[in-house]
């Protein structure tokens, strides 16, 4: 097929991405782009239109929550079935009924050529967004789904308190407060299904408009959801230690979003003189607050675990944030948000009329889980086995020192090897594909400028999810491909 020429006008009033989405979306519904063709990755269609590959990423996921397209792993963006889309405002389909024609239909595009490409069978996938679910003690989570079912009264099918089952905050206040230091009542916690919802539920408290600073790479799930608030969000240099104080004064941030535990992906854990400059920054003005993503920091295989932010707040200035899905596993969909006192009053005031999001049932599930124990062995276990599919990862790239240097290790289930030949990471990522390996630049993390701090040479390995077998053969496919 012909290239996705795309007209952008910056002076048109609607944001590019928006406008990638109005005209893929107008192709499919007038039958242009036929069911199953396959849409130019992001970075080649990013390349071509040269606009910054989040753009592309937005408008593709908005296509993909409409059902415009589907994703198939380890082979990319594909047009979806959709032959009977009516106007909203009444009438006739836009498009004739989409049928698979042969070839066609399975035939990849080339943003450039528009000829068709085979896409290698992805073998392994080193993705840093998974887990191991195969140790997860589901006969232990049955007994109890059945123990409470069984006892259930009427209460536990209300609505319940707004900020979650207070049984399960008091639970939590002091799993975290001796697990991470994190100092709270109970009356300071909202569960929320999933951050999310967390996140959208503090643009309530902090007000529309916000100027918030986030470290560059970060996690694009919490940048794009800022996005959508209108937040004006500001990248901010990190440096070996984490955000960059410095850059964060001239940036004129109200608040910082970080993770100082295991930062996402850079794996950087910040030592406790760059958490005292935080701290000391947000003390300055009433209105500046920084918000700790603390998200794996379960999972930390050398030394000591290290204390959250807030365990060294006096202030009231964090606010914390972190989630069971990488602990126990994402479907449980329940996170937890620690406001500051004065945040608290807000909350009370603006959001305590909205009702909690997490079944009541699911929640008193979660809570047995923990007061029995049954938490803090599943955790250990987790943690050996992380342990050994970490070291094993080490050890097979322990061959390629020569050529990559590893960063990120011993915390979190992702590993960043740095080429140390000058291959781009373009090059590494394609390399590794042709191999049937799927490894991810560091370039998807970054906001909408790539860092000149960082030469572009990154790639993120995660292992989580792949057993012991399958890293041996990621790996030894990749020492092939990067020879």
């Amino acid at each position: 097929m012909n290239d996705l020429t795309i007209t952008l006008r910056q002076d048109a009033g609607r944001h590019l991405y928006e406008q990638i989405y109005d005209y893929i979306k107008s192709e499919i519904r007038k039958g242009k782009l036929r069911v199953g063709e396959r849409l130019p990755s992001t970075r080649s269609l990013a390349d071509f239109l040269q606009v910054s590959r989040s753009t592309v990423e937005l408008a593709y996921e908005q296509l993909l929550s409409e059902g415009y397209i589907e994703a198939k792993p380890c082979r990319g963006y594909f047009v979806c079935q959709v032959e009977e889309l009516f106007d909203l405002k009444g009438g006739e389909p836009e498009t004739e009924a989409l049928t698979e024609t042969g070839a066609e239909a399975g035939a990849s595009i080339n943003v450039h050529t528009g000829t068709g490409e085979e896409t290698p069978p992805c073998i392994c996938d080193f993705s840093p967004n998974t887990i191991d679910m195969t140790a997860f003690p589901y006969a232990t989570w049955k007994k109890i789904t059945k123990n409470i079912l069984v006892g259930a009264n009427s209460e536990m099918f209300t609505y319940g308190s707004p900020k979650g089952d207070p049984v399960l905050r008091g639970t939590i206040a002091r799993y975290l407060h001796t697990s991470r230091g994190v100092n709270c009542s109970p009356e300071q916690i909202i569960i929320g299904a999933g951050n999310d919802y967390l996140l959208m539920l503090l643009e309530k408290v902090l007000g529309r408009h916000v100027a918030i600073a986030m470290e560059n790479p970060t996690y694009k799930r919490a940048y794009r959801i800022f996005e959508s608030f209108a937040y004006r969000i500001l990248p901010v240099a990190m440096d070996s230690s984490g955000m960059s104080v410095g850059e964060l004064r001239k940036s004129g941030a109200e608040v910082a979003y970080v993770m100082p535990s295991h930062q996402y992906p850079m794996g950087v854990v910040m030592p406790i003189g760059r958490r005292m400059e935080l701290l000391k920054w947000a003390g300055e003005k009433e209105t500046r607050y920084l918000i700790e993503d603390d998200y794996d920091s379960e999972f930390r295989f050398k030394g000591k675990p290290v204390p959250s932010l807030q365990a060294s707040d006096r202030l009231g200035k964090v606010i914390y944030i972190g989630t069971f899905s990488k602990s126990i596993a994402p479907a449980i969909r329940i996170g937890y948000m620690v406001l500051p006192v004065p945040l608290l009053k807000v909350y009370e005031e603006k959001c305590s009329f909205y009702s909690t999001t997490v079944s009541g049932i699911d929640q008193k599930i979660l809570n047995e889980f923990i007061e029995k124990g049954h938490f803090e062995r599943h955790l250990n276990r987790m943690r050996k086995i992380y342990r050994d599919k970490h070291d094993l990862l080490l050890g097979e790239l322990k061959t390629m020192e020569r050529q990559f240097k590893v960063l990120g290790a011993n915390a979190g289930l992702h590993l960043l090897l740095q080429d140390e030949r000058g291959r781009s990471e373009e090059m590494l990522v394609r390399q590794a594909a042709e191999a049937g390996v799927k490894v991810y630049g560091l370039s998807e993390f970054c906001m909408e400028d790539i860092p000149s701090y960082w030469n572009g040479n990154m790639v993120i390995l995660g292992y989580a999810s792949l057993s012991r077998e399958q890293i041996r053969e990621g790996t030894g496919l990749l020492k092939r491909a990067w020879k």
